[in-house]
């Protein structure tokens, strides 16, 4: 069984202790339920802990830029079951966006294309662009495509403080102001996602992380020379 039994550590918050490495998403219905009533979640990634909303949801995507304290000019990035749901949130979806999902996805690189009208405004970038990835965590994918929907993935910490890798931080700094706490225990740290704006010609380079800039350059040819 990849979920323990939950336990309410406050009156508005339910903690789900975890096996991150398990793909058992009829245990998260009560996150799912959550989300879709507007709630937040944090949660465990492949990297940090991160704050969760659905991304459709103006109420929920306004909570977290005020929980976060976080500046409404930034906007949100999101992950994604799969390269399915990126279709039917963003399009239409160019060849080169579809051969680096196809290579990288599960993973840590976060790809921003036109979204489809289907996200509160302050979702958005330029254009009305989003950043999205498909995680590397089973028990994310899984819950996402239980929900169906994609969730807000940006980090779980106040702007301008440093990422949270503890659940034990993590309940002391949101028990009391989010619906759920997904405890998986440590997350790993490290790099954030890389993230490449497939809106701009030639396509940029917005952040190096995880994936290196020498393994984008075979995809991304002539256009390469943007990632400096």
């Amino acid at each position: 069984m990849g979920v323990k039994e939950p336990m309410k550590m406050a009156e508005a918050t339910l903690i789900l202790k975890i096996d991150p490495t398990a793909d058992d998403a009829a245990a998260f219905a009560p996150a799912a339920a959550a989300l879709r009533a507007d709630g937040l979640m944090a949660f465990p990634t492949e990297t940090f802990y991160g704050l969760g909303g659905l991304a459709f949801s103006a109420r929920a995507v306004e909570r977290i830029y005020a929980l976060k304290r976080r500046d409404r000019g930034k906007p949100l990035s999101v992950v994604i079951a799969d390269l399915d749901m990126a279709d039917e949130i963003a399009g239409p979806l160019s060849p080169l966006f579809l051969d680096l999902a196809r290579a990288f996805w599960p993973g840590p690189l976060t790809l921003i294309a036109r979204a489809r009208p289907l996200f509160p405004p302050a979702m958005l970038g330029p254009g009305g662009s989003l950043a999205m990835r498909v995680p590397g965590a089973n028990w994310l994918r899984g819950f996402l495509r239980m929900l169906g929907a994609p969730v807000t993935a940006t980090s779980a910490n106040l702007s301008g403080e440093a990422e949270i890798s503890r659940p034990e931080e993590i309940i002391g700094l949101f028990r009391g102001k989010v619906e759920i706490i997904v405890d998986g225990g440590p997350t790993p740290g490290g790099l954030p996602s890389t993230i490449v704006d497939l809106t701009a010609a030639p396509p940029r380079l917005l952040r190096a992380g995880a994936v290196p800039e020498e393994a984008l350059r075979p995809f991304l040819g002539p256009a390469s020379a943007a990632l400096t």
